[in-house]
């Protein structure tokens, strides 16, 4: 129970259906959507291409999705993997030979086929209740009234604003400006582009004018996209994996999205008796630091497409390898280089959830990468483009080598957890790369600590980044220095770690308990 004398929020609870976004209208949508009939697969759809106006920094038809479904009535977990694939005419070499080491991130080069519009008409037609057309109507009716900016958005608005280019700056600036808390976003011809694809399916994006104008702007941007590229982009079902932490399964999706990082480190932490440290001390966080590097380093070694040469899905998930691991971590003193250290064991790499009455869940996690993704948009409709091109590599041979078809590494992974093969909770954090770090981070919270649900997304985060040792402001000055002393290198991040959502299902009550992350614009919502 919160000490309700200091700020912060009270879960909320709910017996019928529920939302946990990170916006209110997206989530007020959400539970519209299912007050009138629909189910959760519903409200997520309306939500999450909602979204795409309230956060356009953060989200847009130019993305890809992620989604984990447990179907109405089952114990099943579906998986979908939305996200699309480089052009054809993609080709490491080339890079390479124009002197470039890493993808250009903010380049056409770096744009993969959209692959969320293609899952949002799957998933609809497979799993939704009302129609598509029904579902995109509150997106189509905010993109042309308006969305009044956030604060949270404003703020991401205001940082990313110098790097957008050409039509993005026209689309993306308000009467030239970087729009300020209030001021309305308006998006009336991705409006026309939402008509097309509720009026046509898929065949209203992937072809046609709104292809057309995809396919000619990156083109004079340098990329070599072609029609037949959008035309072949489509969705996978996959089959979820899933690792034990202390009796709970935390189940992610499969590469080429990097949920087997989050549990290969969990299963090093596994190794340590996490719970018996002070939950916001120094200990705690250096380990979990350490255990984040290391996995973080398997992931960027072996984690590609399922079916890539070289990509070695049963090592991230091995148990083995995590003792490996964890027996590499100096509980007193930060590892300087993680790659040293771990190459002997490695010889032989916006989020939205809803629960209806009917107890369908859904997980679901919808993204353009960097923020504005690649700073890049279509000339006609104003779509942005995303970047997940900046997810390959141009090592030469790596399993995750860029390449015409082929999906890159993709850092969003919506998350659940069960419990004795009972779906407890549906949820996922929102930060690029700190993903992984932040389902174990929530775990960890809730197993680990006993935390409430709202009190475990709320509590301070730390996240090595790059070799800098991210902490929170939550976190006390003396944590900072313990860090300091254990040799870490500590900085306060500029933007707060993460953006957490997730729904509670008591499993004898069937009661639901929403939680949203205070660093985001969100709440939670039941009706």
């Amino acid at each position: 129970m919160r000490d309700f004398h200091l700020p912060g929020r009270s879960v909320v609870l709910s017996t019928n259906g529920m939302c946990a976004t990170s916006h209110p209208l997206a989530a007020k949508v959400a539970v519209q959507m299912m007050e009138q009939g629909g189910n959760a697969m519903d409200a997520a759809i309306a939500a999450a291409v909602l979204l795409g106006f309230c956060e356009p920094q953060m989200t847009g038809i130019g993305g890809d999705l992620f989604a984990l479904v447990q179907p109405a009535g089952e114990d099943r977990i579906v998986g979908l993997n939305g996200s699309g694939r480089a052009p054809a005419g993609l080709d490491a070499a080339r890079l390479r030979d124009a002197a470039h080491t890493t993808m250009p991130a903010f380049s056409a080069d770096a744009v993969t086929v959209p692959g969320a519009v293609d899952a949002f008409v799957r998933l609809s037609a497979d799993w939704g209740r009302l129609g598509l057309k029904t579902a995109l109507a509150p997106a189509i009716h905010y993109a042309r009234a308006g969305v009044p900016v956030g604060p949270r958005t404003a703020f991401d608005w205001a940082l990313a604003a110098p790097d957008l280019k050409g039509a993005a700056r026209d689309f993306y600036l308000v009467d030239g400006a970087v729009p300020k808390v209030g001021t309305l976003f308006r998006a009336p011809k991705q409006a026309e582009v939402l008509e097309k694809i509720a009026m046509d399916g898929r065949a209203g994006f992937y072809e046609g004018e709104v292809a057309d104008d995809m396919v000619n702007s990156l083109r004079a941007l340098g990329g070599t996209h072609t029609l037949d590229d959008f035309a072949a982009t489509a969705c996978d079902y996959v089959e979820p994996v899933s690792g034990d932490y202390r009796g709970y399964e935390l189940v992610e999706l499969p590469p080429n999205g990097q949920g087997a990082t989050a549990i290969l480190m969990a299963n090093i932490l596994k190794q340590f008796d996490i719970g018996s440290l002070p939950p916001l001390g120094a200990r705690r966080a250096h380990i979990e630091a350490e255990a984040a590097k290391l996995a973080y380093d398997a992931r960027n070694r072996f984690m590609a497409e399922a079916d890539a040469p070289g990509a070695r899905l049963d090592h991230l998930l091995s148990e083995d390898t995590a003792k490996a691991l964890a027996g590499l971590i100096d509980p007193e003193r930060a590892m300087r280089s993680p790659a040293a250290l771990s190459e002997q064991v490695h010889k032989d790499t916006v989020y939205l959830t809803v629960v209806d009455a009917d107890r369908m869940a859904v997980s679901l996690i919808y993204s353009i990468f960097h923020s504005f993704g690649s700073c890049l948009a279509s000339e006609r409709f104003g779509i942005g483009f995303q970047n997940r091109g900046a997810g390959f590599t141009l090592e030469q041979g790596h399993p995750n080598e860029a390449g015409g078809g082929k999906r890159p590494l993709h850092t969003i992974i919506p998350a659940m957890l069960r419990k004795e093969g009972k779906l407890l909770m549906p949820f996922g954090v929102m930060g690029g790369a700190y993903q992984p770090n932040g389902h174990v981070r929530l775990l960890s919270n809730l197993v680990d600590y006993g935390m409430e649900l709202q009190e475990a997304v709320d509590a301070p985060r730390s996240f090595n980044r790059d070799g800098s040792m991210e902490v929170e402001r939550g976190y006390p000055e003396s944590v900072r220095e313990q860090l300091e002393a254990m040799g870490h290198s500590v900085t306060i991040p500029e933007v707060a770690l993460g953006g957490a959502q997730a729904i509670w299902i008591d499993p004898d009550t069937g009661l639901l308990s929403g939680a949203s992350d205070p660093r985001k614009d969100g709440c939670a919502l039941g009706y």
